[in-house]
Order: C-alpha cells, then sequence, then structure tokens
C-alpha cells in the first residue's frame, strides 16, 4: 500500500551533524583542496595552486552541508509534534 507523505527538508544542525567543509577545485585542470571546516584553508590552496599554475584563473567552491529530511507532522527528532516548526 502506498500513500503521499509530506516531507520537508533543512540544513541538519542538530548535536552530531556533519559538520559544513568547504574546498575549491580548479576549473582548468579539476585538483581541489582537501575539505576543512575552515574556508581559509580552501582559500590558501587555491593561492598555492594558481601561484604553480598561473595560467589557471578559475576556481569551483564546493560546499558539503549536511541536510536533515523529516516530515512537517513529526519533529526532526521523530517524535509526533503538533506543528513543526514550532511558532515563534
Amino acid at each position: 500500500m502506498l500513500r503521499h507523505e509530506v516531507w520537508t527538508l533543512r540544513p541538519d544542525r542538530e548535536p552530531g551533524a556533519e559538520p559544513v567543509t568547504f574546498a575549491m577545485q580548479c576549473a582548468v585542470c579539476c585538483a581541489a583542496s582537501v575539505p576543512s571546516v575552515d574556508f581559509a584553508d580552501a582559500q590558501a590552496w587555491t593561492f598555492r595552486h594558481a601561484g604553480r599554475h598561473p595560467s589557471h584563473h578559475s576556481y569551483r567552491e564546493l560546499i558539503t552541508r549536511p541536510w536533515h529530511a523529516f516530515r512537517p507532522d513529526r519533529s526532526p527528532s521523530g517524535g509526533l509534534r503538533a506543528a513543526w516548526p514550532p511558532p515563534p
């Protein structure tokens, strides 16, 4: 038996959620920095890479952000809830 369910999606900010990470990728050669929680690490990699490869001018920012899917009639932790998100 199938039934339609309404789901919603939001960034996962629960304790224990994976951290948001940042990396940069060269659009010329596809080399990429190691993901880091500090954007400054990705930025420093970009400057080093550009210095070693002066013709590589284009880069992509790669952000990994954890997301959480849940039904709005339940709290994000799974229990029943009258309304979600709670009123302000």
